[in-house]
């Protein structure tokens, strides 16, 4: 709350010099719109008729002059780090040439500044003083009326800038909005032509659209109007690939993975949500029929590397990327938990990945049968786990062979492995109990018979 007033102070003092200097300043755009939606702004643009140089003139702030270029200046508090606000001098574009960004722009009026925005409800104007709303657009009475309409021609609007057909999405979902009939048709003419926006800007817009209780609804919105196929495209095939799971007896596996998506807890990060959006993606492609029965055989795996290629086609990072494939291809490992071999099940219980895993495990679980026991199994096995840390440092290392007088060779990897399952499944609890298992299995000699486990452990 004290963040959001500071921010919100600090807006209006920039507003307060520039009318000192003698320039005309007003609140612009998304703040103005969340302002009329009773949101708090997370940041704050100012619209003055100052130019870049003028704005550095006039206030005693350290300013960022990287669009400057565009008539864009950004400054900063001068004691609280992250408090910032964008000023730029109203304008109009010149032509749009790549379908992103205008070559230039040339000063202009309020009007014509907000003739030339995206869509009415972000082309409005406050005097944060008087807290008049100046608008030009008829952005207030779509918003009273919850509609979301492109300014002007709105294939004018798209044709300037192409993530502009994804932003509508957003900010219809995002604020339960209905596209205006005009609005909604050009982005189905023109859904195809998003592909060139940059993959780093659709990534970023999927990360807005994916993280909000809306998500659900803004991925089926993104379907419906054709932009999934352009930017998603091996999710149309889960479109009437018919499931016939408990809880949704008539949907199709796209209405699994949306509703598995809206079960995801709270705010998921964005590489949770994207794998619950992308955790059956293999499914039309290992679809079998046999015996009359239906199977969908490795799909996990399938999915794991079509994860992995969306992944790379859209620039994420490494870290995002490995943690969405991984999540993926062990959607389902945990689905029997309580018949895994405890060694087996804590390998995985201890994956630094394991909160997002489970979380996924339990929304894909409510959305085909409406409870997740094993779930509930394995957050209670590590709540209530038996003595010992469940990621316990190894007791044998390759060292440590090579010291007991085995040769370095293909064989270590085996042998260590088979060491640490059994010090997992607490058969043994030290390293001389572990040389004496790696001596019974060169010798070939008995194993010694396995500590009592819990049910917990059993297989």
């Amino acid at each position: 709350m004290a963040e959001a007033r500071a921010r919100r102070e600090f807006a209006e003092e920039v507003v307060v010099r520039l009318r000192q200097a003698g320039y005309q300043a007003l609140w612009a755009g998304g703040c103005v719109r969340d302002i009329l939606l009773g949101l708090s702004p997370a940041d704050y643009d100012v619209a003055t008729d100052a130019t870049p140089d003028q704005v550095m003139l006039s206030l005693p702030y350290r300013s960022l002059t990287m669009g400057a270029s565009f008539g864009v200046v950004r400054v900063r508090h001068p004691r609280q780090k992250g408090n910032e606000v964008e000023i730029a001098t109203f304008r109009s574009d010149l032509a749009y040439v790549d379908g992103r960004r205008p070559v230039g722009v040339v000063y202009s009026s309020p009007r014509e500044d907000a003739e030339r925005r995206d869509f009415t409800i972000n082309g409005m104007f406050m005097d944060p003083i008087g807290g008049e709303v100046v608008d030009y657009v008829g952005g207030r009475a779509d918003l009273d009326a919850r509609v979301l309409r492109a300014i002007g021609d709105p294939a004018s609007r798209f044709e300037e800038d192409k993530l502009r057909l994804l932003r509508a999405v957003r900010f219809a979902c995002r604020f339960d909005l209905r596209v205006e009939p005009r609005t909604d048709e050009a982005i189905r003419a023109m859904a195809s032509e998003v592909t060139v926006v940059s993959p780093e800007r659709i990534a970023q817009e999927l990360r807005r659209m994916l993280a909000p209780r809306s998500r659900a609804r803004a991925m089926d919105a993104l379907m419906r109007l054709g932009l999934i196929a352009a930017v998603l495209p091996p999710l149309v095939e889960t479109v009437g690939l018919f499931q016939g799971k408990p809880m949704q007896p008539e949907g199709d596996l796209w209405d699994h993975l949306l509703l598995t998506l809206e079960l995801l807890p709270g705010s998921p990060s964005f590489p949770l949500a994207f794998a619950a959006l992308l955790h059956d993606v293999g499914k039309p492609a290992t679809r079998r029929a046999h015996c009359g029965r239906v199977g969908y055989h490795n799909h996990e795996a399938v999915g794991a590397r079509t994860a992995d290629h969306l992944c790379r086609r859209l620039k994420l990072s490494n870290v995002e990327r490995e943690r969405i494939v991984w999540l993926v291809a062990n959607h389902q490992y945990l689905g029997e938990a309580e018949k895994l071999r405890e060694a087996k099940l804590k390998r995985m219980l201890a994956q630094p990945g394991i909160d997002e895993l489970l979380a996924l495990h339990r929304a894909d679980a409510m959305a085909t049968r409406g409870h997740a026991g094993h779930v509930d199994y394995c957050e209670s096995y590590l709540e209530h786990q038996p003595t010992g840390p469940i990621n316990p440092p190894p007791l044998l290392t390759g060292h440590d062979l090579v010291r007991h007088g085995l040769k370095p060779g293909a064989s270590f990897a085996a042998i260590l492995d088979r060491v640490r399952e059994a010090q997992l499944e607490r058969r043994i609890h030290s390293k001389r109990e572990a040389l004496d298992l790696v001596d019974r299995d060169l010798t070939g000699g008995d194993e010694p018979r396995p500590a009592e486990t819990s049910p917990a452990t059993a297989d």
